[in-house]
């Protein structure tokens, strides 16, 4: 006699997860379910929904590294698990930690002797390191004031107003005034000699970007020195200078050695830098690193000894892994100066391939330089039919992650599409992106401008009535509404026809 047995609701050992009740069953999103479920179904589940995340290899909008190598990937998993600020208990982490801050100093030519270690620390990117690196100036600036006997509740920092928002957050959370100096059209980084005008007794620091985010420019940072200088010697003062090289601090070195706008500028006192930019890390590391041990003022390093020896930090955060550590310690010395040359390299051929396809169009002004990050920012020479955005919005039905964004003031009227160009794009990719983008333009011209046209007559009527004025951001949200209503209808008529 045969005995068979059919399998229950519960029984899923025989079932594939997708012959299972936990495909078709709701769960909730927003409070932990009751009962478990098999971990294959959960794994399922969330593979599932990201699959409709972008492909990051193709997120274009993105300085932050997509692409290691295997060999680095597996040591990134074999750490997971340790626990960076456990440096007792990890001492061999703690070790590279500090190779790797040692490795960086003497790439910004910070002036070491043969026996000085360098003084850094390792963040989870150039956010922290920022706060890091304000907190210091706003601390040595306090007690250089209480010890003139002069007030110190008023610190402010000096910046173009292209700087990254992590600025911004400083500013606010650190109760510091944002001095910047606006942009204008066709000079879209901060002007040098507007910057040392609004110096004043109660700058702590002049922070220069080593790579815009807006157009990947390199500031004059030699240039503020040397004005800097004079103005300190013609008022007494001693206003520093940071450098944020979030994006350029990989790239300069290798790129452009006789650059001068690291530690050999004698007013430079602190850099940022994004192991997870161009130092070729996955997402969760920076570092900065301070000229020398008196730039970091001693009451803001912290001594623990709880969990194991006497351990000095100086962080915002305390618990973090350590796998982006060992993975930049991997990078440095798996590629050392050639390798990494070889990639800036590659990735600048690269932005120039991207720069004469697009060139050769007719129909894009480049807004970027050729000297500074390799990433290509460019506007249309034409934008009355149709605009950036509706470009950057059309490019995603390639897969295609290319932002479009306005300028800061005073150049908000400045419209441009941007394409980073990282270690993993390849030329072929970059040929790709041009044929691609042709394609659109080319839909684009068939399309009626009936968007600009509809905006155009309701401007001239809320003219007549009085009605204020959209600012530029409110027209292109509009334009955006517009321009999507549009695409959907057609869609529509698509599917009716057919």
């Amino acid at each position: 006699m045969v005995l068979s047995k059919t399998a229950s609701q519960s029984d899923v050992s025989v079932h594939s997860t997708f012959a299972s009740r936990y495909v078709r069953d709701q769960l909730p999103r927003f409070r932990m379910p009751e009962n478990s479920i098999p971990k294959d179904a959960a794994y399922q589940i969330i593979n599932d929904e990201l699959m409709l995340d972008g492909n990051p290899r193709l997120n274009l909008a993105s300085f932050v590294t997509t692409w290691m190598e295997p060999e680095c990937n597996k040591l990134i998993m074999d750490a997971i698990n340790k626990n960076y600020v456990d440096m007792d208990e990890y001492p061999v982490t703690t070790e590279l930690q500090n190779r790797c801050v040692n490795m960086i100093a003497h790439l910004f030519n910070a002036p070491l002797g043969d026996s000085e270690t360098a003084v850094g620390v390792g963040t989870v990117g150039s956010s922290e390191a920022i706060m890091l690196a304000g907190l210091a100036f706003k601390r040595k600036w306090q007690n250089k004031r209480k010890a003139e006997g002069k007030p110190y509740d008023k610190p402010n920092i000096v910046t173009g107003a292209n700087v990254q928002v992590c600025w911004e957050k400083f500013a606010r959370y650190f109760e510091v005034e944002l001095k910047e100096v606006k942009l204008r059209e066709g000079y879209y980084v901060m002007d040098p000699a507007k910057a040392v005008e609004m110096v004043d007794e109660n700058t702590i620091c002049v922070a220069a970007i080593l790579g815009s985010t807006l157009n990947g420019e390199f500031e004059d940072v030699k240039l503020l020195n040397d004005l800097l200088v004079e103005k300190n010697k013609e008022t007494g003062w001693d206003t520093p200078i940071h450098v944020d090289a979030a994006s350029g601090g990989f790239i300069a070195p290798f790129l452009y050695p006789e650059l001068e706008w690291d530690f050999r500028l004698p007013l430079v006192k602190s850099i940022n830098v994004s192991g997870h930019k161009y130092g070729l890390v996955y997402a969760g590391i920076g570092w900065v690193i301070w000229r020398n041990k008196e730039d970091l003022p001693e009451e803001l390093i912290f001594h623990i000894n709880y969990l194991g020896a006497d351990q000095p930090t100086f962080t915002l955060n305390f618990s973090k892994g350590s796998s982006q550590v060992i993975a930049q310690y991997y990078q440095l010395i798996r590629l050392g100066y050639e390798g990494y040359r070889n990639i800036m390299e590659n990735c600048h051929e690269n932005a120039m391939v991207l720069k004469e396809g697009l060139e050769k169009t007719g129909r894009f002004n480049i807004v970027s330089k050729d000297e500074g990050v390799p990433l290509v920012a460019f506007s249309l020479k034409d934008n009355k039919r149709h605009d950036e955005f509706e470009i950057s919005e059309m490019l995603r039905r390639f897969g295609w992650i290319v932002p479009a964004y306005t300028m800061p003031a005073d150049a908000q009227h400045i419209t441009v599409l941007r394409v980073v160009i990282r270690e993993d794009f390849s030329r072929t990719l970059a040929e790709r992106l041009v044929i691609d983008i042709q394609k659109v333009l080319h839909e684009l011209d068939t399309l009626p401008a009936k968007v600009n046209a509809k905006l155009a007559m309701a401007e001239e009527e809320n003219s007549k009535n009085g009605t204020v004025k959209k600012t530029a951001i409110e027209t292109q949200r509009e334009i955006t509404s517009y321009w999507k209503k549009f695409v959907s209808e057609r869609k529509t008529n698509k599917n009716k026809i057919c």
